[in-house]
């Protein structure tokens, strides 16, 4: 039986928790995932690192298929959109307990065609960006 991701249901849970214990939720996002909606000028290594807590944003919304709410950069609104799948991660700024999810939990394992081994097809192996095999970092913003 085919189940549906746990990922929204853990990112909810985490901010629950993060809030419950008085700190402030960041997820950090891939920002050049499909469907998101972030402000590129804040994008770093392709990552962002967005405030969730309460006091940060308005109408925030974590539901199954993404995250969305208002928030201010620079002063300025903005309609932020991320899709579950981008999330990469959920943690306190204080003391950065929280979850980083594996960047490949989502993704069924595709079957092996029968009567051939599992040794990578070499061109493909080879052309994959170098920044798909690199786990996220955590780093601490002020």
């Amino acid at each position: 039986m085919t189940m549906s991701s746990s990922r929204p249901h853990i990112v909810r849970a985490l901010y629950d928790w993060i809030i419950e214990n008085d700190c402030t939720p960041y997820i950090l996002v891939n920002a050049f995932a499909n469907e998101v909606e972030v402000p590129q000028e804040h994008v770093k290594d392709g990552q962002i690192i967005l405030n969730i807590s309460p006091s940060a944003v308005q109408s925030l919304f974590i539901r199954s298929e993404a995250i969305d709410f208002d928030g201010r950069f620079a002063g300025i609104p903005k309609r932020v959109y991320v899709p579950i799948s981008a999330v990469m991660g959920i943690y306190a700024k204080e003391n950065g307990q929280g979850m980083i999810f594996d960047p490949d939990a989502n993704l069924p394992k595709p079957p092996n065609p029968t009567g051939t081994d599992d040794q990578p097809d070499r061109k493909g192996a080879d052309s994959k960006p170098s920044s798909i095999s690199k786990k996220p970092s955590l780093r601490v913003v002020k």
